[in-house]
């Protein structure tokens, strides 16, 4: 059963000043990082103003307002920047090492990188692409 939070006016007087949970403020920021939505839609949705909920934003970038953890498992993979002609070539007798080139990214991966993996960064290269 989903929790539902109704907003109320402080001190009992029209819409002046209300109070919004914290953890409502996460969950609506946390929607609108999701793919798709936009502030102004996810402002709307809940009945927010649009510059409140960019402000919420600020406050969850400084580490004010703590986002509840992502639904989908998040991944994250050491990079090191460089220029793909600054690349030292393999040497003879040296570890085969799998590597993905696109445009002027060079990404070096681990030995025993599974398929998955490779799949995942490769996605998100066409994203960002």
């Amino acid at each position: 059963m989903e929790t539902t939070y109704e907003v109320l006016p402080a001190n009992g007087r029209g819409r002046r000043r209300r109070k919004w949970p914290d953890e409502l403020k996460a969950r609506i920021v946390a929607e609108t990082l999701e793919p798709g939505v936009t502030v102004k839609a996810a402002a709307r949705r809940h009945g927010v103003p649009a510059n409140h909920l960019f402000s919420w934003w600020t406050l969850a970038r400084t580490g004010r307002l703590v986002l509840p953890a992502p639904e989908d498992p998040v991944e994250f993979a050491s990079l090191i920047v460089g220029s793909v002609d600054d690349a030292p070539l393999g040497k003879t007798g040296a570890v085969n090492r799998p590597e993905i080139v696109m445009g002027t990214v060079l990404i070096r991966l681990e030995t025993a990188v599974s398929a998955d993996r490779i799949v995942s960064i490769i996605r998100g290269l066409e994203v960002t692409s």
